[in-house]
C-alpha cells in the first residue's frame, strides 16, 4: 500500500500532534485526513505554516496540562459510589469497568473523562473500596476513590427464641436433681462410737407371792 507524508493540523490520538510529520497511507490521507481539515500534505509551502502549528500545539499542550492538573487536585478528595447487583451469597453480577467508572463521574459530578484515563488492571469484581489511578496527562496523575455497593436488600435477620425460665426438674432437657448433702460436724464419729448398745438381756421377772389357803 502506497504511503504518503503529511503535516497533521490537529492532534490525532495515536497518530500524532498538530505540526509532527507522518507517514500515513495516501488513500487515509486522502478520503479522510485532507477532507476533513486534519493534515495537509508536505510541501515547501506548506513548511511555511509549521511555525503556527507548533505555536498552536504549545498552547494546547500548557492548556491541557492546567486542566488536567486542576482536576487532579479535585477528584482526589471525591468518593465515586458504583451500585451493583448481587446474590444472596452477596457475589456480583457482571463487573465494574473504566467505563463504568467514566460513567458515574459524569452522573454523579458532571465529570467527563475518557475512560482511557482511568487505568484498572483489570475488573473490579468484589464489593469494597478500591483506590484506582487515573492518567490525566502525561505529566499528571491522580488517585480516585471508589466504593463498589450493593443494591440488593440483605435478607432480614432471624428472630431470637423467646426467653423462658430456668427448667425445672423432671422436665425435657433439664439438668437431673441433685441432694446437697450436709456435711458431718466434726466430733460426730466420736459420739457415735461412745454410745453402747442397749444389753439384750432382760431383767428378772419378780415371782408373785403364793397363795396361802386357810384352814376351815
Amino acid at each position: 500500500m502506497p504511503k504518503t507524508e503529511v503535516i497533521l493540523t490537529h492532534n490525532i490520538v495515536g497518530l500524532g500532534g498538530e505540526s509532527d510529520q507522518v507517514k500515513v497511507a495516501a488513500g487515509y490521507a486522502r478520503n479522510y485526513l485532507f477532507p476533513q481539515g486534519l493534515a495537509i500534505p508536505l510541501s515547501m509551502g506548506n513548511k511555511r505554516r509549521l511555525e503556527v502549528l507548533r505555536q498552536r500545539r504549545a498552547e494546547r499542550e500548557a492548556h491541557e496540562y492546567n486542566t488536567m492538573s486542576e482536576l487532579a487536585k479535585g477528584i482526589t478528595k471525591l468518593t465515586c459510589i458504583v451500585k451493583v447487583k448481587t446474590g444472596d451469597d452477596g457475589k456480583m453480577f457482571g463487573s465494574v469497568t473504566n467505563g463504568t467508572i467514566a460513567d458515574e463521574l459524569k452522573h454523579q459530578f458532571d465529570i467527563s473523562l475518557d475512560k482511557k484515563k482511568i487505568h484498572l488492571d483489570h475488573p473490579i469484581r468484589t464489593l469494597g473500596e478500591f483506590e484506582i489511578e487515573l492518567r490525566l496527562h502525561a505529566e499528571v496523575k491522580a488517585t480516585l476513590k471508589v466504593k463498589v455497593e450493593s443494591t440488593t436488600p440483605l435478607p432480614a435477620p432471624a428472630e431470637a427464641p423467646e426467653a423462658k425460665g430456668p427448667a425445672k426438674a423432671g422436665d425435657k432437657g433439664a439438668p437431673p436433681r441433685t441432694e446437697k448433702r450436709g456435711r458431718r460436724p466434726e466430733g460426730a464419729a466420736e459420739a457415735k462410737a461412745e454410745v453402747k448398745p442397749a444389753s439384750s438381756d432382760k431383767a428378772p421377772r419378780p415371782q408373785r407371792p403364793k397363795k396361802v389357803e386357810k384352814s376351815k
